[in-house]
């Protein structure tokens, strides 16, 4: 099949059939006009990112900006939430096929934030086909069938559903399958300006809107970025400014400085900040990687209550309560396990403890990866806010947190085989996975996605660097020992009858872990070898 393309744009890809639905000339005109009109600032603001990166690497530590002081200072709150946005206890998260997008809109969680990001896996079929069934889901026509021997099950919307929130991918992401006057266009406006075109108005006619989750940013500037694409997208749409509201993901140490700067920028768009605690690690140590004196402990002993990680989840509550903005919890990656009940007791109950510690510190509301897990993430939030939509009263005057407790990286220890072990299993079976086309995928009763993969890849890598880089039976994590365990660990995977391509996810990952430069990312190497 052939489109009617604007001038400029070109698709490099198949439109397979109903891809046409999604790909329509005043869509694509969008898209165009909003990658003409900000590919430059973006950038700019990615260079700025490397530049940032280097002083880090040379030494320097993040503070919060004198620069902004006045807005941290300053007597201001984000606009009012809409009513959609007002009751927000647990969020359920997950990919954008239709199975997934049906079950979650039926899970019984307030909302569903639909995932074009981390736990989706950005074949060109995955992203249309994302965005026809999105579209669909907000009319009610979604229906998906599945067979079995024992039959075939449908899946159907029920005619109450979550509310929706849309992740586009982050700046740093390209969609290499669409270029505008030669030049690729940038992934997150691609699939939001797809968004915003054919479903905005229909949300509001359904008492809802187009609303959001942003994630990577790492600095104000970047969040000012997305409200002049907001700004000029509302215009373009004969919406009504403030129309679209977008909850950031403070997932990056750098966004963690720059909490208030970053609703301040948003502040007519906002629906508030999460704590993203996996990328929010993997951040940590991609911007300390080069310290001597950074150095993790196994990711299963770096939990919510590590100094660096409660700083930044008081840190984030307090900031948004005073500005009048909804604090939402991150994930915890436990899921239930179905075939042993002991080890689904002991998940349950971690996933209780998540979110009940969360309530009780005053967020407003938690995410979920599995609709198992909404109903006992629900008893939690609603035991401590009981009828109200928020709990915005709880101020926090007593948190305090400086630039050192956001810096204080504990634990450091114990760092042991079976956590290098761990480490090496999740990132081959999570890369294998991710390049067949499944970005979301529990592996050891763990919901993994591409933030706990890059913390698999960039602990391996920075252990071998760092001199506190010891296991706890005294041996150095080296390259060579990295690469002795990578064929032990590939075939335990392949033993479990699991699908992917795991061979090439173990050169990659080895490669990845090994090599003296670090990648920023996983997936922009990953990406162009699907």
């Amino acid at each position: 099949m052939t489109l009617t393309l604007p001038p400029g744009v070109a698709i490099n890809a198949p439109i397979l059939p109903g891809f046409e639905q999604v790909l329509t000339p005043p869509a694509l005109e969008l898209v165009a006009r909003l990658h003409r009109a900000f590919e430059p600032r973006r950038q700019q603001l990615l260079a700025a990112r490397a530049e940032r990166a280097k002083r880090l690497d040379a030494g320097e530590r993040p503070d919060f900006l004198a620069e902004t002081k006045a807005v941290r200072d300053g007597d201001w709150k984000i606009a009012p939430v809409p009513k959609a946005l007002q009751r927000r206890r647990v969020e359920i998260t997950g990919p954008v096929d239709a199975k997934m997008v049906i079950n979650a809109f039926n899970s019984g969680a307030d909302s569903y934030m639909t995932d074009f990001e981390d736990s989706n896996s950005p074949l060109w079929a995955n992203q249309i086909q994302g965005q026809i069934n999105i579209g669909q889901a907000i009319r009610r026509t979604l229906s998906f069938e599945q067979s079995s021997p024992a039959g075939t099950k449908t899946y159907r919307l029920n005619d109450t559903v979550a509310t929706l929130q849309m992740r586009p991918r982050g700046w740093h992401l390209d969609e290499k399958h669409v270029t505008i006057d030669g030049q690729r266009v940038q992934g997150g406006l691609f699939d939001f300006a797809l968004f915003m075109f054919h479903n905005a108005k229909e949300l509001l006619a359904r008492g809802a809107g187009p609303y959001l989750y942003l994630p990577k940013l790492e600095s104000h500037l970047e969040a000012r970025l997305w409200n002049d694409v907001f700004v000029m997208t509302q215009s373009e749409l004969g919406l009504p400014q403030g129309t679209i509201k977008a909850t950031v993901l403070i997932e990056t140490i750098l966004a963690a400085f720059e909490m208030e700067e970053i609703l301040y920028e948003l502040r007519e768009h906002s629906a508030g900040l999460n704590a993203g605690r996996w990328d929010y690690i993997f951040s940590c140590i991609k911007k300390f990687k080069l310290d001597r004196d950074f150095c993790l402990a196994d990711r299963a002993r770096v939990t919510m209550q590590a100094p660096f990680m409660r700083a930044y989840a008081l840190l984030l509550l307090k900031t948004c309560h005073k500005r009048g903005a909804p604090a939402i919890g991150g994930m915890s990656a436990l899921i239930p396990i179905k075939n042993d009940p002991a080890k689904n007791e002991v998940a349950m109950a971690g996933i209780i403890a998540d979110k009940r510690n969360d309530a009780e510190d005053g967020y407003d509301g938690g995410w979920v990866a599995h609709p198992g897990l909404v109903e006992p993430a629900m008893k939690e939030f609603v035991a401590v806010l009981g009828d109200r939509p928020n709990q915005f009263d709880k101020q926090k005057p007593e948190v305090d947190v400086k630039a050192a407790d956001l810096l204080d990286f504990r634990p450091e220890q114990p760092i042991t085989e079976a956590g290098l072990r761990m480490n090496i299993n999740v990132g081959i079976h999570y890369l294998g996975a991710w390049l067949a086309g499944n970005g979301c995928v529990p592996i050891h009763n763990l919901m993994e996605d591409a933030a706990t993969a890059e913390i698999s890849r960039s602990q391996v890598w920075q252990w071998i660097r760092s001199p506190k880089g010891v296991l706890d039976d005294g041996r150095k994590v080296t390259a060579d020992l990295v690469k002795q365990f990578v064929p032990e660990e590939l075939a335990k995977i392949k033993a479990g009858g699991f699908e992917g391509k795991f061979d090439r996810a173990a050169e990659i990952f080895t490669q990845m872990s090994t090599q003296e430069a670090f990648a920023e990312f996983l997936t922009l190497a990953l990406y162009e070898e699907i």
